[in-house]
């Protein structure tokens, strides 16, 4: 911390100081000073002798509450980790010749350096504060026990052969890993991998093992290691996987074994499953949905999984067991598309490849009138057309970030990136290998993204401090920047908030924090929200283009709006005559990957007020913060290996957060 400059620690401390790039001609203002009550216990008060010996209060001491920071509970920090992460353990990962354990992956996540499957030695800029290794429950550890020639296993042709393509490595073990991908999909697995008798064994053993390993790696205040598995539910290739996230530790984790979707693709059958689990134990469980880019329009459909409309019953369910979806991974974005917001210069971001159709580009091609049951912008709209007619929102969810990285390695810097999968390794022709292939499409290695993180404002850095941040959506996610970023919302915050030094106090002084809800409490009759959001770059990233708040509103027809709302930006740029802000610049050297912070701003911090407010209409409201261009991953790699790539190839971008939204309801 001692070389960050102030601003940063004040901050991650809960305040800001407001640069004047942001504010131009402002300088920072001191709020009045807030009352300090009950924070100390009241023997241990200045303001006369507490037994013999007290110290006398000298003149200009507060008499009590001296520490501006003593009995704080709100949370101060924002934590960066990964709740999305797969190692030898998961049959894909296996099979795609990661040989990397749940070990080599806490090690390199708490900032050591590791061998790579590859044999390239790889080590992270600065270390995560927490991982979540979430290793597919379906089979866990069974392909180890293929490639090994177990009897039980070995004697299937199917397995058999697989083993062998394991052992012969190359373009056999890649088809056997895209064909055991697309079994799991179609329901055509071989008989002795779904075999109780055979399995469930070997994946107690693996699944004790793992959680040992992530008590031993488990050092609250330093380093956490949630525990975590995915249930990789896939009908037809359509993606609906969920990665379970434990508050709790091996103890309780132990009595049970995952719940996988070879016992049902059903996600009510999944919350079923955790509600046993929570009764059985005492523990806590959440669930977080990834890659609705990829389900096909699936993930927000307004049926449940057996085509039934959804209920009452169904959406307390989903809204309780799922607090948070998966914005942004290596498979893409999934915040919106350009079909669904035409007037958003920023949402052909993380689109590329991956807009074709679904994970295994199977069962159909994805076709316009899915997006909107697919794409995180599309599915709060939908909840708040649920809530609606249902009285509950089915899709009331923050947004975090992970990576699906399944080579053990969370690398995902720009100039530091792993790829997804081993054959996706550091190499000079890995922008040209073809990942997929379907409806006369190819998805390459060129089209994954170096992303993303999960950004936690928590109390502490421990599993439950953690979880009860994602519990209640105090939660943001990023492209792969570390950026620090608050959004609040209430009705009477001012401008001066957002130039206080204690900017953070304000905001849950006067409102809430991503994720929660405007009370109607504080509002008076004619006036509009007010939103304070403040951003600070990633100390060794670049500077900030832009904040933006995105607002979701249903109308009297009952049709889902958007728009979006530059809020603050750098330099003295002014919207034009069609209120767009001009593009912030752009300094990239694509020849050399390299770019300069001369243009945007170190930090940003702006009080916004809706200016089209109606308080008869439902809304939800989320901030993005855009960084200025910098270069992308391929622009790396053709530095560093002397090649040229494909002109489609993109090889710069504008990295980016997002917050947990804040939702308005009129009654």
């Amino acid at each position: 911390m001692a070389n960050r400059p102030l601003s940063w620690i004040t901050l991650a401390l809960g305040a800001t100081l407001v640069g004047a790039a942001a504010l131009a001609g402002s300088g920072a203002q001191t709020e009045e000073a807030i009352p300090v009550r009950g924070l100390v216990d009241h023997t241990d008060t200045l303001d006369g002798a507490q037994g013999e010996g007290a110290p006398e209060a000298r003149p200009g001491a507060k008499a009590k509450g001296y520490s501006p920071y003593a009995g704080r509970t709100t949370p101060t920090r924002v934590y960066f980790g990964d709740t999305h992460h797969h190692t030898s353990n998961s049959g894909d990962a296996f099979m795609g010749g990661n040989r990397l354990t749940p070990e080599q992956a806490y090690r390199f996540a708490r900032g050591e350096e590791v061998v790579s499957s590859t044999g390239l030695p790889v080590k992270l800029s600065r270390p995560l504060d927490f991982l979540v290794i979430s290793d597919h429950a379906e089979g866990l550890g069974v392909i180890e026990q293929v490639a090994a020639g177990n009897p039980a296993l070995s004697a299937d042709p199917t397995l058999k052969r697989w083993g062998e393509a394991l052992k012969a490595g190359g373009k056999p073990q890649q088809d056997a890993m895209n064909e055991l991908v697309s079994a799991q999909a179609q329901g055509t697995l071989p008989p002795p991998v779904k075999d109780p008798a055979v399995v469930v064994p070997i994946m107690r053993s693996v699944w004790q093992a793992y959680t040992a390993t992530a008590e031993r790696y488990n050092e609250p205040g330093r380093f956490t290691a949630m525990i975590g598995y995915e249930w990789t539910s896939v009908p037809g290739g359509n993606n609906l996987h969920r990665n379970v996230l434990f508050r709790d530790g091996k103890a309780r984790a132990d009595q049970v074994l995952p719940f996988s979707a070879w016992q049902s693709e059903d996600p009510e059958k999944l919350w079923d499953w955790m509600a046993r689990y929570e009764a059985k134990t005492g523990g806590r469980l959440l669930a977080i949905p990834h890659n609705g880019n990829l389900s096909n329009g699936r993930m927000f459909e307004l049926v449940d999984f057996g085509g039934a409309p959804l209920s009452r019953g169904y959406a307390e369910r989903r809204s309780r067991w799922e607090p948070l979806q998966e914005m942004m991974q290596t498979k893409g974005s999934s915040e919106t598309h350009p079909s669904l917001s035409p007037n958003d210069e920023f949402a052909n971001f993380g689109i590329a490849g991956w807009e074709y159709g679904n994970l295994t580009l199977e069962d159909k091609p994805e076709s316009p009138e899915m997006r909107p049951f697919m794409y995180l912008r599309g599915g709060l709209a939908q909840g708040l057309l649920q809530e609606q007619k249902l009285g509950v929102n089915p899709f009331r969810f923050g947004f975090i970030g992970g990576t699906d990285v399944h080579n053990s390695l969370t690398a995902i810097e720009e100039e530091n990136f792993f790829g997804k999968h081993v054959n996706q390794e550091p190499r000079p022709d890995r922008w040209k290998h073809v990942s997929k292939q379907g409806f006369g499409k190819t998805r390459y290695t060129w089209q994954y993204e170096a992303a993303g993180y999960a950004a936690v404002w928590a109390t502490a850095n421990s599993r439950e401090a953690l979880w009860d941040a994602m519990k209640r959506r105090e939660t943001y996610a990023t492209s792969g920047t570390r950026m620090t970023v608050r959004f609040f919302g209430g009705w009477a915050f001012k401008p001066e908030d957002a130039r206080s030094r204690t900017l953070a106090d304000a905001g849950y002084r006067k409102g809430v924090p991503m994720g929660g809800d405007l009370a109607q409490a504080g509002r008076d009759p004619g006036s509009a929200p007010t939103f304070l959001v403040a951003a600070l770059k990633d100390p060794i990233g670049a500077n900030l283009d832009r904040i933006q708040v995105i607002k979701i509103w249903s109308d009297r027809s009952g049709k889902p709006q958007e728009r979006i709302f530059d809020v603050v930006w750098a330099g003295d740029r002014r919207p034009g005559a069609d209120g767009k802000l001009p593009p912030v610049g752009d300094t990239v050297d694509v020849a050399t990957a390299s770019w300069t912070n001369t243009i945007g701003a170190p930090e940003l911090a702006a009080v916004w007020r809706d200016p089209q407010f109606d308080p008869s209409q439902r809304a939800v409201y989320y901030a993005r913060v855009i960084e200025i261009p910098t270069p992308r991953w391929t622009a790396y790699d053709a530095y560093r290996f002397g090649i040229t790539m494909a002109p489609e190839v993109p090889m710069k971008h504008q990295e980016r957060a997002w917050t947990s939204p804040i939702w308005y309801s009129p009654s």
